[in-house]
């Protein structure tokens, strides 16, 4: 939860805001099929349906008042993955200061599988 203090009393954004912008930044990127998550039970890589796109974030609240993002993501198969990546670095760090005011320090971009079709 990040708290800021106004002159009209303090705001309390939960973190799973921060979660939903990423993860929706990066899968409007070209070439991104969605956010991935790792399944504990059988350790396969399984595709996160748009409600559950949160679940392939993980933003960490640094002492300095900036944010790190680190997504898990799923691309289609043929894509440039460094052009990819590159784009969703790029998007994620420019929505996330532009809606939430919060300067980003690192998005680290993992992808984790590449889908055919």
């Amino acid at each position: 939860m990040v708290k800021v203090q106004t002159e009209k009393g303090e705001i309390s954004v939960n973190s799973s805001v921060y979660t939903n912008i990423a993860g929706a930044a990066a899968s409007n990127c070209f070439g991104v099929k969605g956010m991935a998550v790792r399944s504990v039970t059988d350790g396969l890589v399984h595709l996160l349906r748009r409600e559950a796109m949160g679940k392939g974030v993980l933003v960490n609240f640094l002492d300095d008042g900036t944010i790190s993002i680190d997504l898990h993501i799923i691309v289609d198969h043929g894509v440039n993955l460094q052009a990819v990546a590159s784009s969703i670095i790029s998007e994620v760090r420019y929505v996330m200061q532009k809606t939430t005011e919060t300067e980003v320090k690192d998005v680290n971009v993992y992808i984790d599988s590449m889908i055919v079709g």
